[in-house]
């Protein structure tokens, strides 16, 4: 099944000059398994800031972001109505509520309706975070069971952002990798742990 299922190596990466500002992360079914395998991996100087959409129940309270703040060097947390963006944080968007980054760069939270079934959605976070950071933003699709994200990361790749695919044949669920590679084939599709690797040399001089 073609060459999007392939990891592609270092030497068909583009070389970008843009100084990376924020790292979008889109994620469902399998997600705890995939961000265990880049979050903790980047240090505590790590500094941009990660903003993540994870599909959960609606109905209750999430200790997600509690889980990785004690299995990573960065803080981790739940993201509040209206705080500032801070570099060398994750954010986490709180169960049914979209997560959105305003012109301030502050985040939001809404209860609008549902995107394709799904709120807090991807979709929303990345098409805020790319008309606020363009060219300095780098969009993850990770795994999940729908096509939630596919949109929102083309609107990074055409805000002139970077975007980074998991690698549907590795992932716990394809459907959400394979959504976003059919929509934007240009995306690089790699491993876990050469995501995790790509996130650290996009902050390296």
């Amino acid at each position: 099944m073609s060459t999007v299922m392939k990891s592609r190596k270092a030497s068909d990466i583009i070389v970008r000059h843009t100084e990376p500002e924020a790292v979008v992360i889109g994620v469902s079914a399998g997600g705890l398994k995939a961000l265990s395998a880049i979050l903790p991996t980047l240090p505590a100087d790590y500094p941009l800031p990660i903003m993540i959409v994870i599909h959960l129940p609606p109905d209750r309270n999430s200790m997600v972001a509690k889980l990785f703040d004690d299995k990573c060097a960065l803080t981790v947390r739940e993201a509040d109505d209206k705080e500032d963006i801070l570099p060398g944080h994750v954010y986490f968007a709180p169960p049914d509520y979209h997560l959105l980054i305003e012109s301030d760069r502050r985040l939001s939270l809404s209860s609008e309706e549902p995107v394709l079934f799904s709120r807090p959605s991807v979709d929303v976070l990345f098409e805020t975070a790319a008309d606020v950071y363009g060219e300095g933003l780098i969009g993850i699709i990770l795994t999940g069971a729908n096509p939630d994200g596919a949109a929102g990361l083309k609107q990074v790749i055409k805000a002139g952002g970077r975007a980074l695919v998991q690698r549907p044949d590795l992932a716990y669920a394809s459907a959400m990798p394979e959504a976003a590679l059919a929509m934007s084939p240009q995306a690089e599709s790699l491993t876990l742990e050469q995501i995790a690797d790509e996130l650290i040399k996009a902050v390296q001089v």
